[in-house]
């Protein structure tokens, strides 16, 4: 595999892999022990794989962790024509498969990624060991933030203004980020790697009209579903709703916001790493 210079970890190699006809950029930080199932994660929207930095670095080395850029956010080319969630996990699936991991692994899908998650956890099932759903919810039928945090999603301006991102940290992330907003412009600006506008509309249209509600009981894999008190864009009554509907759910309720995976990783990756070393 070749080196990424973004990439300073000595066992972790960046590459862009072709499957199922899509290309994604793919970061492999090589675990010190192959008996711990590798961890995929799935990104939020319009964010490239730099943006889990934070959340990569307090993971135990022991494990194996995978990430991608999804087509046309940060270092993945451009899609040439619109994709859905249920024509991306094959691509996903394949790229697992080039990379060697042919066991299952366990998944982590923050916000839009978890979206992703639970299509991938039904559709490859048996690709899919243990399932971690991050402040996420269950696409177009759900509890749904208010309509004023909403309209800010449509644009991919936060990723590309640090200064916006401060100005309106607050409102859309909330938690640490109502007292902290220079915390939004180090997650979401801090070496992220900016893709063309249209990348982020088709990530956007990829999920519309998507819902996990009718087939949420099909996802059989051991689920922990985290979420925040104070997040303004997936209200934490969603996560209490997949907690009862999904047939072997954790839920695991956090003082903070939508992105405290990152910006509280310390916080939360203990809870994460318990569930998944669970027998």
């Amino acid at each position: 595999m070749s080196r990424d210079p973004l990439r300073a970890h000595p066992r972790e190699t960046v590459q862009p892999m072709t499957a199922a006809g899509r290309t994604l950029r793919v970061s492999v930080r090589t675990g010190t022990d192959p008996d711990v199932p590798p961890l995929l994660l799935m990104n939020g929207i319009g964010a490239s794989l730099e943006v889990l930095q934070p959340l990569v670095d307090a993971l135990d080395d022991r494990r194996t962790v995978i990430r991608f850029d999804v087509p046309g956010i940060g270092g993945s080319p451009r899609p040439v024509v619109p994709y859905v969630l249920g024509t991306l996990t094959p691509v996903v699936a394949g790229v697992l498969s080039r990379l060697g991991f042919d066991q299952p692994v366990d998944v982590l899908g923050l916000s839009w990624g978890g979206g992703l998650a639970q299509h991938f956890a039904v559709q490859h099932r048996r690709r899919c060991r243990r399932l971690v759903l991050a402040a996420t919810g269950t696409g177009t039928l759900m509890v749904p933030g208010s309509p004023r945090v909403l309209s800010r999603m449509l644009t991919p301006r936060r990723h590309r203004d640090p200064e916006y991102a401060r100005e309106i940290a607050g409102q859309i992330y909330g938690g640490t980020m109502r007292s902290d907003p220079e915390r939004a412009a180090r997650v979401l600006h801090a070496a992220t790697r900016i893709g063309p506008r249209r990348g982020y509309y088709y990530q956007l249209a990829s999920s519309t009209g998507w819902s996990s509600l009718p087939f949420l009981r099909l996802i059989r894999q051991p689920t922990l579903v985290l979420a925040g008190d104070d997040d303004p864009i997936v209200p934490v009554a969603n996560a209490r709703i997949m907690g009862r509907l999904l047939p072997d759910a954790q839920v695991h309720v956090y003082r903070g916001g939508h992105l405290a995976v990152l910006t509280e990783a310390d916080e939360l990756v203990p809870v994460i790493e318990d569930f998944l070393d669970r027998d």
